[in-house]
């Protein structure tokens, strides 16, 4: 029994951070964890950035209201969905994920939440368990499914290394000449036949 754990930002629709970054002009939030492997490190550095401008939840909902899953991810998903059961495993948070599953067609998600205060700024996030992806396909295997993962950042090498299979998809040079043993591919076609290959082993 496979279950396919499938990372969200970079793999089926474009960074938020990266997105929120060009809308508001802050280049500083265009950091993501391809650059930043700590990611506590990451949003607490995010953090500080919004209360230094003054930025909170709405301003980032209503930018990811306008942002769309990359093209091919919905065709490339609910084609992998009818061969077998996904679960998407991201860093992200509920409130903002909302918006962007709906665009998916509801797909299984697992994330973070943030911590809003009544004024909307967001003052502190938490992670559903530590290394969260990692912990995750690993209490999957505990149940019996054998995890095939795919994803593009250094926080998704837990996940794709514990897994039967794992893929880097759309990833970096420098992740990928880091982790030449990991296959790596650039198209939903590809990533889609070498998770089929597995299953049908």
């Amino acid at each position: 029994m496979e279950i396919v754990c499938l990372d969200l930002e970079g793999v089926l629709v474009p960074e938020i951070w990266i997105a929120f970054a060009e809308e508001t002009g802050i280049p500083e939030l265009k950091r993501t964890t391809r650059d930043e492997p700590d990611y506590d490190k990451l949003m607490k550095y995010r953090l500080n950035i919004l209360k230094e401008h003054n930025l909170g939840l709405k301003e980032i909902q209503e930018t990811i209201s306008k942002i769309d899953p990359l093209p091919g991810a919905k065709e490339f998903l609910d084609n992998l969905r009818e061969m077998t059961q996904v679960i998407i495993i991201s860093d992200t948070f509920s409130q903002f994920a909302g918006p962007l599953m709906k665009k998916l067609g509801y797909p299984t998600i697992f994330c973070n939440s943030l911590v809003v205060a009544d004024n909307g700024e967001i003052t502190d996030f938490k992670m559903r368990c530590e290394k969260s992806k990692y912990t995750t396909v690993k209490a999957l295997q505990s149940i019996g499914y054998d995890t095939i993962a795919s994803g593009d950042s250094h926080n998704d090498l837990g996940m794709i290394q514990a897994s039967k299979a794992g893929f880097l998809f759309k990833s970096t040079d420098a992740i990928k000449s880091e982790y030449p043993e990991i296959p790596a591919y650039e198209t939903y076609d590809e990533l889609y036949d070498a998770i089929k290959e597995v299953i049908e082993g």
